[in-house]
């Protein structure tokens, strides 16, 4: 079992960057069994696919409307999940939340079982 909670959000201009953090408690297992994401859902619109990484970090994905402004990583030894942000636009604004599964190489919300509840992060423009 395992429980996730973000952190790191706020009100950054259009052009800035944030850093999310979400930390991992696990149960019966360590946090390198699962591969981890992150998802975002804008108020009014449904939950988008952001990134995701494989266990070990290998094998990374990107949603299409982030791709060269995000990097995801992990640091396995911390049970911690990150995502850098930069060049941000206002359509960035949303609740980020955390994702985990078992699984070996998630790229869909779908793939993934365990949630957090999320952070606020809001771009002016």
């Amino acid at each position: 079992q395992v429980q996730l909670e973000e952190s790191g959000g706020g009100l950054v201009q259009a052009g800035g960057s944030l850093r999310l953090s979400c930390t991992a408690s696990v149960s019966g297992r360590t946090f390198e069994d699962y591969s981890m994401g992150w998802s975002r859902q804008a108020p009014g619109k449904e939950r988008e696919f952001v990134a995701s990484i494989s266990r070990s970090g290998n094998v990374i994905y990107y949603g299409d409307s982030v791709k060269g402004r995000f990097t995801i990583s992990r640091v396995n030894d911390k049970n911690t999940l990150l995502l850098q942000m930069d060049s941000l636009k206002p359509e960035d604004t949303a609740v980020y939340s955390c994702a985990a599964t078992e699984g070996s190489y998630p790229n869909r919300l779908r793939d993934f079982d365990s949630w957090g509840l999320g952070t606020q992060v809001t771009v002016s423009s």
